[in-house]
């Protein structure tokens, strides 16, 4: 059984520097308690990988624009000028990384991979630096796997083992990015007893889960 823990409590174990994958889609599927539990600790120096920085005034965008974020690797920067400002006034470091290719080099750095092959970003600024990969007579672009210190999720329940069901478009990061983190700390919205989730929705088993937050008051 895990102890269900106040969002100041599990912002605390997670240290100035440190490299998070935060679930989202637009902040959809995002965790915004634990989020704004950070903002309020001052974290400062993360880096965050995500689908996106959503808006200022949510998901991700807040820690960008509480400065809390060193770099971000992202696939869409578009509807945050804040993000946009920073990367151009060189206060925030941005590695976009096209969507899918993204996911699968989270997918890679949890099933232990040792990188993805691709032809998304061949010949663009997507593939500057990066190896290529000859494979019967056609180029592959290289992509190294992406690991995270944390995973910081969001689920529609849980239970007291730590099994997690999302909810619709909170299936998009959330389930592969709880196997590529040291420590994976969910945000339901409800916590039940074990026996509730039917195993036919659990996406993240409970072995993964490492902490739980209480559910709002």
């Amino acid at each position: 059984m895990k102890k269900a823990m106040q969002p100041d409590e599990a912002a605390a174990l997670i240290p100035d520097g440190a490299v998070l994958l935060i679930g989202g889609f637009m902040g959809v599927g995002s965790p915004h308690r634990l989020i704004d539990a950070l903002v309020e600790r001052g974290a400062k120096d993360l880096t965050i990988v995500n689908n996106d920085t959503a808006t200022p005034e949510k998901g991700v965008g807040k820690l960008v624009v509480a400065g809390a974020a060193r770099k971000v690797v992202t696939s869409h920067i578009g509807l945050n000028p804040v993000t946009q400002k920073k990367m151009f006034d060189g206060a925030l470091e941005v590695e976009l990384v096209p969507q899918g290719t993204l996911v699968e080099r989270i997918r890679a750095g949890g099933v232990g991979l040792g990188g993805v092959l691709t032809k998304t970003g061949l010949g663009t600024l997507a593939a500057d630096g990066k190896p290529t990969v000859d494979i019967d007579g056609e180029t592959w672009l290289l992509e190294k796997p992406i690991r995270g210190d944390f995973a910081l999720l969001a689920a529609h329940q849980a239970d007291y083992v730590g099994n997690l069901e999302y909810s619709l478009t909170a299936h998009n990061f959330n389930p592969v990015m709880a196997m590529a983190a040291g420590v994976v700390i969910a945000e339901p919205e409800n916590i039940v007893p074990v026996g509730v989730i039917s195993p036919d929705c659990v996406k993240t088993p409970g072995v993964l889960v490492d902490h739980l937050l209480a559910r709002a008051a």
